[in-house]
């Protein structure tokens, strides 16, 4: 099992979740998050002060799936998420030893 961590713009939520859904993701948890990352944030003006805002708006999804899953949901994550600009995120891969449902106690693949 692979955990699927992707920290994406919050205006591509609805795109990826849809596409996500296409595909037969069946569970996923979405948080919102801020962050940044090389763009640093940028400065704005409010009532004629200058202000930076460093801390960008982000929505984070995590998914757990099946090994055989991973490469399909990363495309559509990848091919749906992405502007071409700055600041259209991350996605972040890693191994999961074990799920259990907490209801029934199903362990592995049936967990999920």
């Amino acid at each position: 099992m692979t955990k699927v961590e992707a920290i994406i713009q919050p205006s591509k939520l609805d795109a990826v979740k849809d596409v996500l859904l296409e595909i037969g993701v069946e569970g996923m948890t979405i948080s919102d998050v801020r962050g940044h990352g090389r763009q640093k944030g940028h400065t704005e003006h409010y009532r004629g002060r200058e202000y930076t805002v460093d801390l960008l708006p982000k929505i984070k999804l995590e998914l757990v799936l099946p090994d055989e899953r991973v490469e399909e949901v990363v495309n559509a994550i990848l091919r749906t998420a992405a502007t071409g600009k700055i600041g259209d995120g991350k996605i972040f891969l890693s191994k999961v030893d074990e799920a259990i449902r907490i209801r029934n106690q199903e362990r592995g693949a049936a967990a999920l």
